[in-house]
């Protein structure tokens, strides 16, 4: 790089030379050791810490205004009195609305040191008043659990969204309040989570299994092998529990699943997960870069590897799997899921299990097909649902609780039909939708009525909505209308 540098004939960035070459030779180890720059490093710990420095808002770009969507529990900005629908218009000296800021632009103008200030000029729909908050940054918790709740009188529900240093405390948490609540059985919710670390993942587990059972155990390249064990007094290792996972449920959600499965603890519903069976350390660089490399593999109790299989060299089949699963009808019938009998092994009670990718589940779930939304539609009911309430917020929280707008909220269709009205103005062709797909008319009023409800309530709001139409969820009610 010193050659390079002083002697090369034009003028280059070495920097950005030495990061490409540096990546380029992870690539060509595993899937899953990387390169990660300095400048991505800050946001992918706080992420694995749970938590960052800043004000603590969830925000959006609307008409090219920072719109607070919701303020985060805990954090600074409820402390100042921020409210949901606020607009942020100036930060410190810097403005921020009209100037096409995108959503990634927005962080550095309200995050910083822990204790420093932030000016803020705001402006208030709801009375229409602009006027001015002193906002001190702190601590702001980024949770991992998305939302626990009683899907009915004994069925608890807890959706993890990913196994970060504050998970544990927020799963106990939760486990805790639904107990109280009554709760008898607990669905666990793993789809979409692309896992964390082991050490986390082994806590929760460890809710669930008596103690000295595996969990999972490590293998380096010297044969060394460690091993994870359940420790006494898990809080829940008697109720019935039901996981739930997809193709994206990777690395530490299949700890999870596989060390549950394999011990014959609880019924795993849904689809193939991912398939990563890989361990990474990381280690930091001087200049505030990192290498994630991978140092170990892990294997279930029953000892199979659920890593599927990679070539070396750069594997651009391994980063389309999602689409070689749908094309192969997996995504849709178990029967077309390929089974290695060769992998096979047995659970304590005779129940067969397979290796070579991914965690098979015992129950398998395809994905819906009836009624598919586009991306223009997600987007148009997202971007619908947030002016709707930001035009009716006072009247609507003060009009609904929760459960009464979950059931009673557009009986007459004036707000579906309302968004079915504006679509013509888009290009969209609405005869389609309400004549011969009935299905798709049907989606669409429980996605807009569950965004609706996420901008009033949260995500609570948003997942007890869609719940009549989460496939997963009902199975798991079948299989409890059903149990002995």
């Amino acid at each position: 790089m010193d050659y390079i540098d002083q002697n090369y004939v034009d003028t280059i960035n070495t920097s950005n030379l030495l990061d490409e070459a540096i990546s380029d030779m992870l690539d060509k180890l595993d899937p899953h050791s990387a390169y990660i720059p300095k400048e991505n490093l800050q946001d992918i710990q706080e992420r694995m810490q749970g938590k960052f420095v800043g004000i603590g808002i969830q925000f959006r770009i609307i008409n090219d205004s920072v719109t607070v969507v919701e303020p985060i529990k805990g954090g600074p900005s409820i402390k100042a009195g921020i409210k949901a629908g606020d607009r942020i218009l100036i930060a410190g000296k810097d403005t921020l609305s009209g100037k096409k800021l995108n959503a990634n632009d927005i962080p550095r103008f309200l995050k910083g040191a822990s204790g420093t200030d932030v000016n803020l000029q705001m402006y208030r729909k709801t009375n229409d008043s602009l006027f001015n908050l002193l906002v001190t940054r702190g601590d702001v918790n980024i949770k991992s659990v998305d939302l626990s709740y009683m899907i009915n009188n004994h069925i608890g529900y807890i959706k993890l969204d990913r196994f970060a240093r504050n998970s544990y405390r927020e799963f106990k948490s939760a486990l805790k309040k639904l107990t109280n609540l009554g709760m008898e059985d607990l669905v666990l919710d793993l789809r979409g989570n692309g896992g964390g670390f082991i050490d986390i993942a082994n806590d929760i587990v460890d809710e669930f299994l008596e103690d000295d059972t595996l969990i999972v155990f490590t293998k380096n390249n010297k044969g060394q092998i460690e091993e994870y064990f359940a420790t006494n007094g898990g809080a829940f290792e008697k109720g019935k529990l039901y996981v739930l996972i997809d193709e994206n449920s990777a690395s530490a959600s299949e700890i999870v699943a596989g060390a549950l499965q394999d011990n014959d603890k609880g019924t795993i519903i849904g689809r193939r997960s991912f398939g990563k069976g890989l361990v990474q350390v990381e280690m930091e660089l001087g200049d505030g870069s990192a290498v994630r490399l991978t140092t170990a593999r892990y294997y279930t109790p029953t000892g199979r590897s659920i890593q599927k299989p990679y070539t070396r060299n750069g594997d651009l089949n391994y980063s389309k799997d999602y689409q070689k699963r749908l094309l192969s009808g997996e995504l849709l019938y178990r029967d077309s899921i390929q089974i290695n009998d060769t992998l096979r092994y047995k659970t304590p009670k005779g129940k067969y299990v397979y290796g070579g990718g991914g965690i098979i589940p015992d129950i398998f779930v395809g994905i819906d097909t009836t009624g598919y939304l586009n991306t223009f539609l997600f987007n148009s009911i997202t971007n619908f649902s947030f002016d709707y309430v930001d035009k009716n917020r006072k009247s609507l929280n003060a009009r609904w609780t929760l459960d009464q707008f979950l059931t009673s909220f557009d009986k007459d269709n004036a707000v579906i039909d309302a968004y079915l009205d504006l679509l013509p103005y888009k290009g969209v062709k609405t005869d389609k939708i309400t004549s011969h797909s009935t299905n798709l008319k049907a989606k669409i009023k429980t996605y807009l009525k569950a965004t609706i409800a996420r901008e009033i309530f949260g995500d609570e709001g948003f997942y007890r909505s869609i719940q009549k139409d989460d496939t997963m969820l009902q199975k798991v009610l079948e299989l409890d209308a059903n149990k002995e």
